[in-house]
């Protein structure tokens, strides 16, 4: 059975199609500056890959070149054989714990909380009706990024402001990256040979979330009402003192627009630093620049705090502290740094296996060593297999 993994951005549309439940990735690729001048996109079928730049007015347009693609290379025979298409949602709100078909309630709903994603569900929503337009037959799934938190308590997730907030407008953490901590969650399962596992993840990316995980259900998460919260980040500042931010507006004279521009786009590593993509970091680092080092310390400190904070809300019962996304899958420097803090908990590193294990080399596994008080994993995770994983179940459902 052919099922479409799908993740719309405002101007991009990244796609893969499986063969399930065999897994087997077919194509992959993604459209690029949808609406804007330089758009076209890129496609691989196994080693071979195709690009192009073509004029791509919307989502519908990308679509149905998608759909051309699909056609020409043999992939389909028809569009019947795409039997569902699964969408990544970015936030459910409060009502979504699991993937669920779309329906017009749920895009109602979905339009509804908009406000909470601004950037985000508008797009997955023209994704959504673009593909509803040219496969009206396909079983359209949304799956979101924030189900896997809504095990959450109460207490966890309710911040200390008036509760009316919560109830009359929603304010609560959310926590995202959730496809992700689900995937590596149900890969410990399997690594480990038990149903239930007590895990800290840490999806160490440009974004980065740190999420406690009991009894393999989430019980705490390190972003928040949105995803400007937790650990600082490659341009977000993560969490700050919310008094500075009338402090500098009154100082600057800047708005809250700008305010809120700067702080997910031009603090963190960035602000920092000057730089936010690790690769270019590490190289600071290792050279001993200043700022380099200085973000570093800063970064690797609050990934730690955030790890002890769980270690303890999880009783010392820790089966695996799990690192994965584009930095902890591949930044040995960074698991490092964070490690080696640590070294209180009796978190051990093991330095050759550490260099040696990184995910662009087909490398996993266990980093420390061991007499390590815990193992740290390095765990590539796949959003999209998730997405077809959850698309997979619904349609057998039917």
């Amino acid at each position: 059975m052919k099922i479409l993994a799908v993740n719309a951005g405002s101007s991009s549309l990244k796609f893969r199609l499986y063969e399930m439940p065999e897994e087997k990735v077919l194509m992959k690729g993604m459209f690029e500056r949808i609406g804007y001048p330089g758009s076209g996109y890129s496609i691989r079928i196994g080693e071979e890959k195709h690009q192009e730049e073509v004029p791509l007015k919307d989502h519908g347009e990308a679509v149905s070149l998608l759909i051309e693609e699909l056609l020409k290379y043999g992939l389909i025979e028809t569009l019947d054989d795409i039997k569902a298409v699964g969408h990544r949602i970015v936030h459910g709100g409060n009502k979504y714990s699991k993937s669920v078909p779309v329906t017009p309630r749920v895009v109602q709903e979905l339009e509804d909380i908009c406000d909470l994603a601004p950037l985000h569900n508008p797009a997955h929503l023209m994704g959504i009706r673009a593909f509803q337009e040219h496969m009206p037959d396909s079983l359209m799934v949304v799956c979101f990024d924030t189900a896997f938190h809504q095990t959450m308590d109460e207490a966890t997730y309710l911040y200390s402001v008036p509760y009316e907030w919560y109830t009359k407008y929603d304010v609560r953490k959310y926590g995202f990256h959730g496809l992700s901590h689900h995937y590596v969650t149900e890969k410990m399962k399997e690594e480990l040979g038990k149903e239930k596992v007590n895990l800290i993840i840490c999806h160490i990316g440009n974004g980065a979330s740190i999420t406690a995980v009991r009894d393999s259900k989430c019980i705490d998460t390190s972003m928040g009402f949105t995803p400007n919260a937790g650990i600082m980040m490659g341009t977000r500042s993560g969490d700050i003192d919310y008094s500075m931010i009338s402090y500098v507006m009154k100082k600057t004279g800047m708005n809250i627009a700008d305010i809120d521009r700067i702080l997910n786009f031009e603090a963190g590593l960035e602000g920092i630093a000057g730089m936010n993509d690790l690769r270019d970091l590490d190289r600071a680092f290792e050279a001993k620049e200043s700022k380099a080092v200085l973000a570093f310390d800063m970064y690797t400190t609050r990934i730690m705090e955030y790890i002890a904070k769980y270690y303890m809300k999880l009783d010392g019962k820790v089966d695996a502290i799990c690192f994965t996304a584009g930095g902890g899958e591949n930044d040995n420097i960074i698991r490092r740094e964070v490690i080696h803090k640590l070294k209180p908990l009796g978190v051990l590193l093991d330095e050759e296996k550490n260099d040696e294990t990184l995910v662009r080399k087909g490398r996993e596994g266990v980093i420390t060593l061991p007499e390590s008080t815990i193992p740290v994993y390095v765990v590539a995770t796949d959003e999209e297999l998730m997405i077809a994983r959850d698309t997979y179940q619904l349609v057998t459902k039917e």
